[in-house]
C-alpha cells in the first residue's frame, strides 16, 4: 500500500493559493504544490449552477500528512466549503517519492 498523496485543492485567485502553498510548505506538511493557472468550474450551489474562475492547487505529500493539511486549508481557506479531494500515487520514480519523505520530515522508505 501507498502511502504518497496528490491533494486537490482549488482557490478563487493566485494569491490565495499562493499563500496557502507557502503555509503548506512552511509547516513542513507537503513536499510540492503545483498552481495550475485560471480555470473554469461550474457546480451547484444554494440551489443555482454556479461558475467561477478558480486556480487549482496539486499538492504532493504523504497520507501521514493528510489531516494536518486538511485543517490548515480549512482554517486559511476563503470557501465554506474548500475543495480537498486526496488520491493515492500508486507509482512515482523511486528518486522522487524519497524526495516526498525527506522534504515531508517522514523517515525515508525503501520504495
Amino acid at each position: 500500500m501507498t502511502h504518497y498523496q496528490l491533494i486537490f485543492c482549488s482557490c478563487p485567485d493566485q494569491v490565495t493559493a499562493e499563500t496557502l502553498a507557502r503555509l503548506l510548505l512552511e509547516e513542513k506538511c507537503v513536499a510540492c504544490v503545483t498552481i495550475l493557472p485560471a480555470m473554469l468550474s461550474l457546480y451547484p450551489w444554494q440551489g443555482k449552477i454556479e461558475s467561477a474562475q478558480e486556480y487549482l492547487m496539486l499538492i504532493k505529500s504523504v497520507q501521514q500528512n493528510y489531516a494536518r493539511i486538511e485543517q490548515l486549508i480549512q482554517q486559511h481557506h476563503p470557501y465554506e466549503l474548500p475543495e480537498i479531494i486526496a488520491v493515492s500515487i500508486s507509482d512515482g520514480l523511486p528518486a522522487y517519492l524519497r524526495w516526498i519523505d525527506a522534504s515531508t520530515m517522514m523517515t525515508t522508505l525503501a520504495v
